[in-house]
């Protein structure tokens, strides 16, 4: 595939989810009621992570995704459409409210988490297949497990029947991957621990990345590509296996990395790099967000350098 000569199309489906942010000395005992010290709210989920970070790398990006009837899912809309990504069918949920994670952080920046899926799980098949024109005119199409998996068997489904590019971030693990979907992935990009979730191999070296690699080609997967934090990222495929190294950096928070690297990446293949050059670039612009706080707040804007040129 050559390299285009205009933006690339990217479309993601996936979620989107308002995070819900308190600040507190300590976080409290079961029962307990503490004053806080800050409160903030950010605009989160891995979709919308995804979304956002591709438009900052000058992709034209289509979103499908599903909020609930209220004030966060108005927020939302407008936070898509501020970054030019067509939200057109992005749905709203008549009975379910728009996906969030209460967060609670202590003064060491150790953290609880409880997540409410909301309206993320009522993003059916078949709003999916509604979608399809715009799943069929991208370049890439890419998908995340924070919506029901049938939502993203039809999209890879559709994609890959019209001859797209496919690209399954399957995080956070939510249950077993079959065969068949592996099967509708041109490239799984998993981190360590989802690797591990997903083929029962423990992974503490670089050896043992590859081998849960290969574990998942083997159930039908293209390309598998497992992130390395630190370390960078793996590429296994049918010309073997080799490991793109991350530049020292000082991170900051690394909170959304894994979002930026699968963006970058999806919107180098969709601009028509091959593999490795693409996960070159996304270890290198996944390594820059982690300098700096918050997740869609630390994607570097570099839609005027078109990195992708």
């Amino acid at each position: 595939m050559g390299l285009s000569a205009r933006a690339p199309k990217i479309c993601v489906v996936g979620s989107s989810i308002m995070d819900l942010v308190t600040y507190a000395a300590r976080l409290p005992a079961l029962g307990e009621t503490l004053p806080g010290t800050a409160f903030a709210t950010a605009f989160g989920g891995k979709g919308a992570n995804q979304a956002v970070m591709a438009a900052q790398l000058g992709a034209v990006v289509s979103m499908v995704s599903k909020l609930g009837s209220d004030t966060f899912g108005d927020d939302y809309l407008a936070r898509l459409r501020s970054f030019d990504i067509d939200a057109e069918h992005v749905q709203r949920s008549a009975s379910t409210a728009t996906g969030v994670a209460a967060i609670g952080v202590d003064a060491s920046g150790a953290n609880a988490i409880i997540v409410v899926p909301g309206a993320n799980d009522e993003l059916s098949a078949a709003d999916v297949a509604s979608a399809a024109s715009v799943i069929t005119d991208a370049d890439v199409v890419v998908c995340q497990w924070e919506i029901p998996l049938d939502a993203v068997a039809s999209a890879l489904r559709i994609a890959r029947n019209a001859g797209v590019l496919t690209v399954f971030n399957p995080a956070p693990v939510r249950g077993a991957l079959d065969d068949a979907l592996c099967a509708l992935v041109d490239v799984l990009c998993p981190n360590e621990s989802e690797a591990e979730a997903l083929t029962g191999h423990a992974i503490a070296t670089v050896d043992d990345a590859e081998a849960a690699a290969r574990s998942l080609s083997a159930r039908g997967a293209r390309t598998v590509v497992i992130t390395l934090g630190e370390r960078g990222a793996l590429v296994v495929d049918a010309e073997g296996a080799r490991v793109h190294t991350a530049p020292v950096v000082r991170a900051i928070d690394t909170t959304g990395a894994g979002d930026a690297f699968v963006a970058a990446m999806a919107t180098m293949l969709a601009a028509g790099h091959a593999i490795d050059d693409a996960v070159r670039k996304a270890v290198e612009i996944a390594s820059e967000s982690v300098q700096h706080r918050g997740t869609q707040a630390s994607y570097p804007d570099l839609r005027s350098a078109a990195p992708w040129r």
